[in-house]
Parts: structure tokens; sequence; C-alpha cells
């Protein structure tokens, strides 16, 4: 088995179905090297003063992370605002909910000699097995080409019905391999997890999560950012941090100096 594969100028309908049906896919080369670089030049220093901080058993303890993307560049908005993936999200979450928002938003640098990442599902912050519907997915960025060598993230198809990583044999998991600049987006539910990286460089990654609007954000942007931080954005980008009420009635802000936090 493989993981369907697209391009920019791909029909979305397709896109989305085969997302719902096989729980992830990748959409190659959609953002140009000058962004993908741009990105990782900002993140460096961020990787080499706290990267180490989140080492544990799940994230690996040969693995850098960095939380709060945002605030350390300008160009991770040509990520989270990618109107193709957002085309996907506004598919998938919209009918079940009036707005969605960035549930969470991590760097990734996988070092060599790091083994595999257990298998797991992002959404279990929430308790999502009580809905029959999904409540998010991720978007998973490539900044370095993923090969099975370096690290490719492992994905297990929906198709297979194994909800248990326990339950997982090796002929289950397939590597989401793909070129920088590309995307694999993938279910909440979808079990998924860091590949082992046999190779003699690193592998950078890049993901969020996209959340129901009237859900608990995961990485709270709120204390997260500044006041000055949040200011320096775009409006698009204030409101996928979460700063906007979901309709007229839940996160309401009776301060509201304009009138555009309550708009959906």
């Amino acid at each position: 088995m493989t993981l369907p594969r697209y391009g920019v100028h791909d029909d979305i309908e397709d896109v989305v179905t085969a997302l719902t049906t096989t729980g992830a896919v990748v959409i190659e080369n959609l953002l140009p090297e000058k962004i993908v670089s741009g990105l990782i030049t900002d993140l460096r220093p961020q990787f080499d003063r706290e990267g180490h901080l989140y080492q544990n058993g799940f994230n690996g303890h040969q693995t850098l992370r960095v939380g709060g993307v945002t605030k350390y560049s300008v160009y991770f908005a040509d990520f989270l605002l990618n109107p193709t993936v957002l085309a996907v999200a506004d598919a998938v979450l919209k009918p079940y909910c009036d707005v969605y928002q960035v549930g969470s938003t991590t760097a990734i640098e996988i070092l060599p000699g790091e083994g595999a990442q257990v298998l797991h599902a992002d959404d279990t912050c929430y308790p999502s097995h009580l809905l029959p519907f999904e409540v998010q997915i991720s978007a998973l960025w490539a900044l370095d080409d993923f090969t099975e060598e370096n690290g490719a993230t492992r994905i297990v198809r929906k198709e297979t019905g194994i909800k248990d990583f326990a339950q997982v044999c090796e002929k289950d998991v397939i590597q989401a391999v793909m070129p920088k600049g590309s995307v694999v987006l993938y279910l909440g539910s979808t079990l998924h997890g860091g590949g082992q990286n046999q190779s003699d460089a690193a592998r950078k990654a890049v993901v969020n999560t996209y959340c129901l609007g009237w859900l608990r954000q995961e990485e709270n942007q709120y204390l997260t950012l500044t006041r000055d931080e949040v200011a320096s954005q775009s409006e698009a980008m204030r409101r996928m941090l979460g700063f906007q009420a979901h309709g007229p009635y839940l996160g309401v802000w009776p301060e509201d100096p304009d009138g555009l936090w309550y708009e959906t």
C-alpha cells in the first residue's frame, strides 16, 4: 500500500475523499524553497536553544522540538494559511463548526540515530471517541526531503480498521516519503509517528493541527504570544490562532473595540 498523492492543481474534492477514506494524503511541492528556507533559518536558533527541553520517551531522546512557532517566524503564516490546506480543512471541519482554529504548532528535528516514535493519534487530547466525526486534522510539512532512511512519518491507513497501536504490524505501516515543501495531511484519529532516522543528516518538519472552533486549543495561544506579537499578525492569522468568537455566544469579548471579534 501507498499513500494517495496529489499536486497543488488537483481537485480538492478528490483530496478530501482520499483523506477521509485512507486517513492521510500527501500533497507535493506546495511551498517554494524560499519560504521553507526562511522558516528553517528562523527556527535554527530556537532548535539550538530549547529543542532538547522536550526530549522524553514519547518525543524521542535524539529529537529537538520547538512549540509556539508563530512567534519565531513570519514565514509560518505561509504554512498555516496555505489555501490548498485550508480548502481541505474547510471540507472536513466546517460541517461541524462555525469556525476552526489552530490546535498546536510544533517544529521537529529528528537527529541521526533516533528510533521510530510510538504510533499514536493526535486527537487523544479530546474525548474524540465520544463523537461520530473528526474533531481535527493535522498538516505536517517537510522542511527536508522525507525519505525512508531519514525518518519519514509513518502512517497506518484507515482502511486497516486498526485503532490501537498495539495491534499494528509493520506491514500495516506506510511512510510519507515526499520532497521538501510538501505536506502530509492526516485525520486526528489516524495512527502515525516519526520514523527512525538511519541517515547521517537531520530530518526537519513543522506540524500544526486545525481543530473545531468550539474546542479548547491544545497549545494556549493567549499565553504563548504577547499582545504585540498578536497585533503584528494579519487578521487571518489572528483568527486562525483563536482570537475570535465561535458564533455569537462562545468566547465572546464584551470589550471588543471594533466588533470584529464577533464576526465569523
